[in-house]
């Protein structure tokens, strides 16, 4: 599995709280969209405080730190880059200045105009300190035409092309934006008390005792003041939506909710259509821990095959900034994964997987669980075969280095070494869902992008000398 979300994003208006660290917490329960760096805006309704570093949330903040993060007002942000580098200069939330003050802003997709608006910024004059799309965004609000803060957004959700789900602040305000097509979560909650908080997604409400509200809608701008929460819905009519199906596959944590379906069920009933789709005679059901592992106990209680654990996760094995020698490098799946031999010797495997994208890790997995005794390996894959690369925000790989761009499944089976592989049908992942198929985006599967793209998009193309 490959395939890297692109941030997690949080904001919260209470006064009677300490904001700082619940958005520690927050991003602490969203750190799988993004282990690159982390930062926190605050606000106390006049000036914002900021701060923001390299690694995982529990490496950038500490009690110090916190402790000078004061307000009542804050945003937050995990970066996985999907353009610009990871480096410090990229950092989340950026901060600039604006004609109606500093405007904070963290950003979770992708920019497909990103390089176009940068340049027509440029020759306007304003300069740029990162190599980020979010700084496109947070620059092209600033430079909207006179109004306040609800008109500049506006203003420049009708330039900007892509994906955006953003957490926006302003000295005395927190706001919510979704693009026009919903490509990325975004959803609201209620603090106890007179709060409001924003979130890519639930679980991390849920974990913060805070009460899920509902989805923010494509072109929907939410603002959080001292007067409540406010709803701006889209001015143009929404004619087509363009959820990221891979949410629900894989991105969002199983305990969290898109809208008004739970996830959980939603992967188990995926594994249900694999075993509808590719059953077989087998004897143990396991999944790739921990992203399909409901779609395993899915395929499980279908085929009434017994599931169990073949394959255990190292809990501690993290992105790092230490890379390995090469001796760890050719076997680093070992790193990450562990078989367990009794339970696999002699026996009949179905292994349940969200994806095959390069076609890299999957044969050192069929190669361990042979090595541990297994008698045959049947490969079950939750989504349908990844043809096309993502542009909105998933930093996925080239069509070159997509292996179903390059070869059958049979040839793909033959490749990693399994006895038979089987991928869910774009028609039984629908079922699976139980959402109209024109609420998703597709493209990764069937290369019909909702708008038009430059398919070899360059992750660095904002990178300056």
């Amino acid at each position: 599995m490959s395939l890297h979300e692109a941030c997690g994003v949080f904001g919260i208006y209470a006064p009677s709280e300490d904001v700082a660290r619940l958005t520690y917490f927050a991003l602490y329960a969203l750190q799988h969209r993004g282990q690159e760096s982390s930062g926190i805006a605050t606000s106390d309704g006049n000036d914002i405080s900021l701060y923001g570093d390299m690694g995982l949330v529990s490496q950038v903040f500490n009690e110090e730190v916190l402790e000078q993060l004061s307000g009542h007002i804050a945003i937050g942000h995990n970066r996985y880059s999907t353009t610009g580098s990871s480096h410090i200069a990229n950092i989340q939330p950026i901060v600039i200045d604006s004609p109606i003050g500093e405007i904070g802003i963290g950003h979770n997709g992708n920019l497909t105009n990103a390089a176009y608006l940068r340049s027509e910024l440029e020759q306007q004059g304003y300069t740029f300190h990162t190599t980020t799309d979010s700084e496109v965004i947070a620059q092209m609000i600033a430079a909207a035409p006179s109004g306040d803060i609800i008109e500049k957004i506006r203003y420049a959700m009708g330039r900007l092309q892509g994906a955006y789900s953003l957490v926006v602040m302003t000295k005395d305000k927190v706001l919510g934006v979704r693009d026009y097509l919903g490509v990325r979560p975004l959803c609201i909650g209620k603090v106890n008390g007179n709060g409001w908080a924003i979130s890519s997604e639930s679980c991390a409400l849920d974990q913060l005792g805070m009460d899920y509200q509902r989805a923010i809608q494509p072109g929907e701008i939410v603002v959080i003041d001292e007067s409540g929460l406010h709803s701006y819905p889209s001015v143009i009519p929404i004619k087509e939506r363009a959820l990221c199906v891979f949410e629900h596959i894989y991105f969002a944590r199983p305990d969290s909710r898109i809208g008004s379906r739970q996830l959980y069920p939603a992967r188990q009933a995926m594994g249900a259509g694999l075993c509808k789709e590719y059953p077989v005679d087998a004897d143990l059901v396991i999944g790739v821990p921990d992203s399909a592992t409901a779609a395993a106990v899915g395929y499980s209680q279908a085929s009434g095959i017994p599931f169990g654990e073949g394959l255990l996760k190292s809990r501690y094995v993290g992105r790092t900034f230490i890379q390995p020698d090469q001796r760890l490098r050719d076997v680093g799946v070992r790193l990450k994964f562990s078989p367990l031999p009794h339970a696999l010797k002699g026996k009949r495997v179905v292994v349940v997987d969200d994806s095959i994208v390069r076609g890299t890790t999957t044969p050192r997995i069929v190669t361990l669980l042979r090595k541990a005794g297994a008698k045959e390996i049947h490969f079950r894959i939750c989504a349908p075969p990844l043809r096309y690369p993502c542009v909105f925000g998933i930093d996925m790989a080239t069509r070159r280095e997509l292996i179903a761009a390059q070869k059958t499944v049979d040839e793909i089976r033959d490749w990693i070494g399994a006895d038979s592989l089987g991928y869910l049908s774009i028609d039984g992942l629908m079922e699976a869902i139980d959402l109209p198929r024109d609420t998703f985006c597709l493209a990764c599967f069937t290369g019909d992008y909702p708008i038009p793209i430059q398919l070899e998009m360059d992750k660095f193309a904002l990178e300056t000398t």
